[in-house]
């Protein structure tokens, strides 16, 4: 059976707020801000994406490119942001699909494959029902822009006549749509900065059992084993170059073993976090283990050997006040990133 580790969170705080409710809560740069990361994630689908927002974005709040944008005939889609206590109005974004309309008239963006309306409480009955519609939807905006979007997109008045009216009953009204706030939240679940955002703590780290390390040295543990051997062969005078050797001498094949089953929890502990948090917040968990060995390492000791011990047995005693791993992190991660530090050349043994 696959254990999980209880995070000190869970005990201490409990079931926590509904994320579908959190992003209620959320500031209208905020609900921007995750709509970008959200698009982010749909790497299979864009091209690049980008935020806009504020004043001078001609309607276009987060844009995801399915061509390269630098293309006079570039694909995209619009997802507009909009963040209110209550589900969307048609009056309220009347003038969102004027703004859309008059720029693609004018040629200052393709017209987007698709244009979503994005919102915490999502659209309201009536702006549901036009979405799904598109005559009823080219209706109403032809019959409400004198209120909602004559004199509200540019300083000068804009009349629906002419070619503009024309353009506006050939245009097709089937690209836009909403998407329901909850898948959005579910997909980004995925994201580094979904915990930051939602909190709720970590969630529960599979446990690694001596089973799970491979019996043959990896590749990516080469450097750090290297400086285990010599740190072995400058306590007796011996040269090492493999596992094998270590048998002749009980004490350094029992601390090899358990160097690399520490570094093996280090490492699952960096695919954790990069997972889960932030990409600088396993760098910063390291970071402080190696502020706490380092002077350590610097000091005078017999032979390499007493040296790995006093720094493994250092950064055991490290406590860790902040960082969120320190919730899911165990004895052994602390040992292992020494070994890191090691593999990535920032300390040496001998």
């Amino acid at each position: 059976m696959n254990k999980k580790r209880i995070t000190s969170h869970q005990v201490n705080y409990g079931k926590r707020i509904a994320p579908i409710k959190t992003v209620e809560l959320f500031s209208a740069d905020e609900w921007e801000d995750f709509i970008e990361e959200w698009t982010e994630l749909k790497k299979s689908l864009y091209f690049e994406t980008e935020k806009f927002g504020g004043a001078g974005d001609k309607g276009r709040d987060v844009v995801g490119y399915k061509s390269d944008k630098n293309l006079s005939d570039y694909k995209w889609d619009c997802f507009q942001c909009k963040h209110y206590e209550t589900p969307l109005r048609p009056t309220q974004v009347y003038q969102e699909f004027g703004k859309l309309l008059y720029y693609c008239y004018l040629g200052e963006y393709p017209v987007p494959n698709n244009y979503y309306f994005v919102a915490p409480k999502g659209c309201g009955t009536s702006l549901s029902k036009l979405l799904q519609n598109e005559e009823q939807l080219k209706e109403a905006i032809i019959n409400n822009w004198d209120l909602y979007c004559k004199s509200k997109i540019t300083k000068e008045p804009i009349e629906l006549k002419d070619d503009f009216l024309l353009y506006v009953q050939n245009f097709n009204f089937r690209i836009f749509s909403k998407i329901h706030t909850k898948n959005i939240i579910e997909d980004h679940k995925v994201h580094s900065n979904h915990l930051t955002r939602f909190g709720g703590g970590l969630p529960e780290r599979d446990k690694l059992s001596e089973d799970d390390i491979p019996d043959s040295i990896q590749t990516n543990e080469t450097v750090y084993v290297k400086q285990l051997f010599k740190a072995y062969g400058s306590q007796n005078g011996e040269k090492y170059e493999n596992k094998e050797q270590l048998d002749e001498v009980p004490h350094y094949s029992d601390h090899f073993d358990r160097a690399r089953i520490s570094f093996h929890h280090a490492e699952q502990l960096r695919n954790f976090s990069r997972d889960s948090l932030p990409v600088e917040t396993f760098e910063d968990f390291q970071n402080e283990i190696f502020d706490g060995i380092v002077d350590i390492v610097d000091e005078d000791h017999s032979d390499g050997f007493v040296r790995v011990k006093e720094v493994e047995k250092e950064a055991r005693k490290i406590v860790i006040a902040s960082n969120p791993l320190k919730d899911v992190s165990i004895i052994n991660d602390r040992s292992g990133i020494c070994h890191q530090l090691a593999n990535d050349k920032r300390i040496t043994w001998t």
